[in-house]
């Protein structure tokens, strides 16, 4: 029975979310160009639980390079309103729309001058009538069995708050090196302040066979370290390729008599690296720009120094490439 009754709840609060696709529309996009061209802050406003679920979505906007700050209606009636500014953007929340306390404050905030959002689930409330813009984030119903307490609303509410800072991320082209800047604190932020010479693998951690070898030999090397690749080196060390599973997936895939061929026929030659001086959000900014999990470091001229993968920056399973 407990089962059953929490699996009501995530599936309603899950197709509270799935209805709000079909309200994406050019009512959402006009508030995307206005914050994106906002000169001031987005001001986030909301009373109970549609103030926590604001809390929320600033704290989001901030760590994604907008500019954000909660503000409690009812202290902004006591003189926190002294926080906003005419070049601000003002976020409602009220799943009612009726919500005494905020709608009482929404005249000063016009008064000032700035824009109104309300984020409702009800298009012809009060807030609704008496804002700019409109983002319709309401729900059939409630997960609480009362009806009564927010549940599926606030869900939903927040869901919308994380589309639009996702939507921000993408049309600022806010990157790692952005996300490393205001998130210094933390085993994220260290990392990242990290050069590559302090996280790469060196020695018999690089995975590595010499050039003219059989790709029995590459295969294995591939498979001792798990990392799903292997560097190509001169007797030198220099680096003159590398071969990665999906290498071998295409050779495979178009019948090659793989075991029978030398690295030199299978490898990517060239393959993009990295000094070992260079940042760690450097790499990482790399690793995204071109899909890939692995880097060679390499010197001067061309000798492997190491090797750096994505999760000796991130941790496992701690990151994901935008879009994956």
């Amino acid at each position: 029975m407990m089962i059953q009754q929490a699996a009501d709840v995530l599936r309603i609060e899950a197709e509270g979310i799935l209805r709000l696709i079909e309200r994406i529309d050019h009512c959402f996009i006009n508030m995307v160009d206005l914050i994106y061209n906002c000169k001031g802050r987005i001001i986030i406003g909301g009373i109970g639980k549609s103030g926590i679920v604001g809390r929320k979505i600033a704290a989001t906007l901030n760590s994604t390079g907008t500019r954000s700050v909660f503000l409690h209606p009812v202290e902004a009636m006591h003189g926190d309103l002294g926080i906003v500014c005419p070049d601000d953007i003002f976020i409602a929340l009220s799943n009612s729309g009726e919500t005494d306390e905020l709608n009482l404050l929404l005249p000063s905030i016009r008064g000032i001058g700035c824009t109104i959002i309300a984020f409702t689930g009800n298009p012809c409330s009060t807030l609704a009538k008496n804002s700019d813009i409109v983002i319709n984030v309401g729900v059939e119903r409630e997960a609480c069995p009362l009806g009564l307490a927010p549940t599926a609303s606030t869900t939903a509410m927040l869901a919308m708050g994380d589309a639009l800072a996702v939507v921000l991320i993408n049309k600022r082209h806010f990157n790692t090196s952005d996300f490393k800047k205001i998130h210094p604190g933390g085993i994220l932020g260290q990392r990242l302040s990290s050069k590559v010479k302090d996280i790469m693998l060196t020695g018999r951690q690089v995975p590595c066979v010499m050039e003219g070898a059989r790709m029995d030999e590459a295969i294995r090397e591939i498979d001792r370290m798990e990392m799903g690749v292997t560097l190509v080196t001169r007797a030198d060390h220099a680096l003159v390729g590398i071969i990665t599973d999906g290498d071998i997936r295409r050779c495979v895939a178009k019948k090659k008599p793989i075991y029978e061929m030398n690295v030199e026929e299978v490898m990517t030659q060239n393959p993009r690296t990295l000094g070992p001086d260079i940042p760690a959000y450097d790499a990482l900014n790399m690793m995204e720009q071109y899909q890939i999990t692995v880097l060679p470091i390499t010197g001067f001229s061309g000798q492997v120094m190491g090797i750096l993968h994505l999760h000796d920056i991130l941790g496992k399973g701690e990151f994901k490439f935008n879009g994956s």
